[in-house]
C-alpha cells in the first residue's frame, strides 16, 4: 500500500485539464488524451505537489461524506495511476 504521507505528483508528460465539450476532466499527454471519469478527475484535482495522499483521502471524505468511507478506493485509483505512470511520488 502506498504511504499516506507521500506527496504524489502529476507527471510532466502529463497535464490535467477539464474538457467542456466532454464535461469531464482529461489527462492530455503527446501521443493523446485519457478521458477520466468523475471519481478519477476528484482525486486528480488534488493532486498539486503540496497534498499528500493523507489529504486528499481527507478532503474527499469531507467533500462526499454520503459516500461512506473513501480509503481504498482512493488507494486502488492512485495505485493504478501510478502503474500508468500518471503520477508518481516524493516525501
Amino acid at each position: 500500500m502506498i504511504n499516506s504521507s507521500l506527496q504524489p505528483k502529476i507527471n510532466p508528460m502529463f497535464r490535467l485539464q477539464w474538457e467542456q465539450v466532454q464535461e469531464c476532466y482529461v489527462l492530455l499527454y503527446p501521443e493523446g488524451m485519457v478521458k477520466l471519469n468523475g471519481s478519477a478527475g476528484e482525486i486528480m484535482q488534488l493532486i498539486d505537489g503540496n497534498n499528500k495522499v493523507v489529504d486528499i483521502i481527507n478532503t474527499l471524505n469531507d467533500k462526499f461524506p454520503d459516500a461512506g468511507d473513501l480509503t481504498e478506493d482512493i488507494y486502488e485509483f492512485l495505485s493504478a495511476a501510478g502503474e500508468k505512470k500518471w503520477l508518481y511520488y516524493e516525501q
